[in-house]
């Protein structure tokens, strides 16, 4: 019989969580459409608004994780820089 580990575990509750959340999604929006006290036309460009809206957001969150990545990519690479000079200078130390 096959284990499951704890990492495989937690992608499969993941996968369910964000599974689950994606239909609340849908179904809300479903919902709000039925009820929706605007006209087709009106809702539909309600509806584009806010899909620019959402493009915009995710562009935006996108562009800040780029540049935290690459911040983060830069301070790994100067320690890597930093513990590199550190060991030579030890090893020309115990050299004489």
């Amino acid at each position: 019989m096959s284990e499951i580990v704890p990492e495989e575990l937690a992608e499969a509750e993941g996968t369910s969580v964000l599974a689950w959340f994606l239909t609340g999604a849908v179904i809300g929006v479903v919902a709000g459409l039925m009820f929706a006290p605007r006209s087709g036309r009106d809702t539909r460009q309600f509806i584009s608004e806010k899909t620019q809206q959402g493009k915009e957001a995710v562009s935006e969150s996108s562009k800040e994780m780029i540049d935290a990545g690459r911040d983060m990519f830069e301070r790994g690479r100067k320690l890597v820089e930093d513990a590199a000079d550190l060991f030579e200078r030890g090893r020309k130390l115990m050299r004489g």
